[in-house]
């Protein structure tokens, strides 16, 4: 892959060259990308992973990379990060949104008219386009309760509009995991409701996270989907492991669900923490953690 000759042939488009990736991810860990990108527009979009295609040259999209871990060795290939594209547009009672708008701004302008249904995501991290890839959810609340249809680049360079029974929704899940595809752009369908009583809520659920997830602390969320009949957190507990520190990363002693960045820790130390804790709870309890962060990425060599 010549580097030099793709930044030439996309000045347009902001390209960073050997970009650490730990500058970006929500646990401040991971490795360079060998080139990442921010395109502004579908347009810029389509033009990049055309052109990634005709030279066979890997892509991969981050979304804004806060449930995620980006192994030490980096990314090879062109790294899209959406962020730029960030339009949030109100039709009636229906929200549009760019892939990259944070899903927490999302949820403040469906507030700011009066429109219910997105008060579990005030506090999540993730941007639209990754909160549909993996169905975000809190609080009781889904994605996949307010999704009406997204506008998704496939592979094949063509763009298609999903519905929600293609998107086969279910806990953590979509159909696009499964698909080498782009989310560009996604149309909530919401409720008018009082815009006090929507406020109320979501001060409730800001307060629940703040006072029990560890915020003050670099982390990727949520480690662990739930394992049926179970809470991640109390099992962890039970196993007498919140609290372990592994490198520098840490079982949260505030929420025992989350891996917390405490001391310049590697994305190494995460994954050798995350495959110790699932050995732990397999052996005690007879029960498999899935992880819910997304791991990519290479070794270091």
């Amino acid at each position: 892959m010549n580097k030099e000759r793709i930044v030439q042939q996309f000045s347009e488009i902001n390209l960073l060259v050997d970009e650490p990736l730990m500058n970006y991810t929500f646990t401040k860990t991971g490795g360079p990308a060998d080139i990442l990108a921010f395109p502004k527009s579908e347009r810029e979009t389509t033009d990049l992973i055309n052109y990634c295609k005709e030279y066979d040259i890997s892509w991969t999209v981050l979304g804004n990379a806060s449930n995620l871990i980006v192994r030490d060795g980096g990314i090879r290939g062109v790294v899209i990060m959406l962020m730029d594209m960030n339009e949030i547009t109100i039709r009636d009672s229906k929200i549009v949104v760019q892939a990259g708008a944070r899903l927490i701004d999302t949820s403040y302008a469906a507030l700011n008219s009066s429109l219910s249904g997105l008060e579990f995501a005030c506090g999540i991290p993730g941007s639209v386009g990754g909160a549909v890839f993996m169905n975000a959810g809190a609080y009781g609340g889904e994605i996949k309760d307010v999704f009406e249809s997204c506008q998704v680049l496939r592979n094949d360079g063509t763009i298609h509009t999903y519905t929600g029974k293609e998107m086969a929704f279910s806990y953590r899940h979509s159909a696009i995991q499964a698909e080498k595809a782009i989310i560009l752009s996604v149309v909530f369908s919401l409720a008018t409701k009082d815009a006090k009583e929507i406020k109320k809520a979501m001060d409730e659920f800001t307060f629940l996270r703040e006072s029990k997830q560890p915020l003050e602390y670099p982390s990727c969320g949520s480690v662990f989907k739930r394992p049926k009949g179970h809470f991640t957190g109390q099992l962890i507990q039970q196993a007498g492991l919140q609290g372990l520190k592994w490198g520098g990363a840490q079982v949260s002693e505030k929420h025992a669900g989350f891996i917390v960045n405490i001391d310049h820790a590697t994305a190494t130390d995460y994954l050798e923490l995350i495959q110790h804790i699932q050995q732990v709870i397999k052996e005690k309890f007879d029960v498999t953690l899935e992880t819910e962060v997304r791991i990519i990425g290479e070794k270091k060599s």
